[in-house]
């Protein structure tokens, strides 16, 4: 395969929640792409929300699961007549499981042009760190 080939953009379809649940409101419920990167300190989670402000967004720390949640408002308003509709309207939706390495106390949210980046920093104790060896 050339580097032309593996370089590509790929189109990636909105993928509707599917759920055993029932849900108490109306509309579609998409899960936003996820990419996780992690590094020594912290792990960076980036979440794709296109059409999420920030007043539309929840974060919720609850029992060790971390749950996004966000509200897209309309794109046109009652005066304007629907002649093609491409973008799929509906919420986004997705939870995680926090393990013991993430220090919940300190993670950060910022939300940038319809991109969330979460920073989960890790506790001191999982840091990596090198010991030094005293001879007696």
């Amino acid at each position: 395969m050339s580097d032309n080939k593996k370089h590509e953009l790929q189109v990636k379809e909105k993928q509707e929640m599917t759920s055993p649940a029932e849900q108490t409101t109306p509309g579609l419920v998409f899960s936003p792409s996820v990419d996780i990167f992690e590094n020594e300190k912290e792990l960076v989670l980036m979440a794709d929300m296109p059409g999420v402000q920030a007043k539309g967004l929840n974060i919720d720390l609850r029992d060790d699961t971390l749950t996004i949640s966000g509200d897209v408002e309309p794109l046109f308003s009652d005066k304007e007549e629907e002649i093609l509709i491409e973008y799929e309207m509906g919420k986004y939706y997705r939870q995680f499981s926090l393990s013991e390495v993430i220090d919940q106390e300190r993670i950060d949210a910022q939300l940038n042009h319809g991109v969330l980046r979460l920073t989960l920093p890790k506790v001191e104790k999982a840091s990596p760190r090198k010991i030094v060896v005293q001879a007696v």
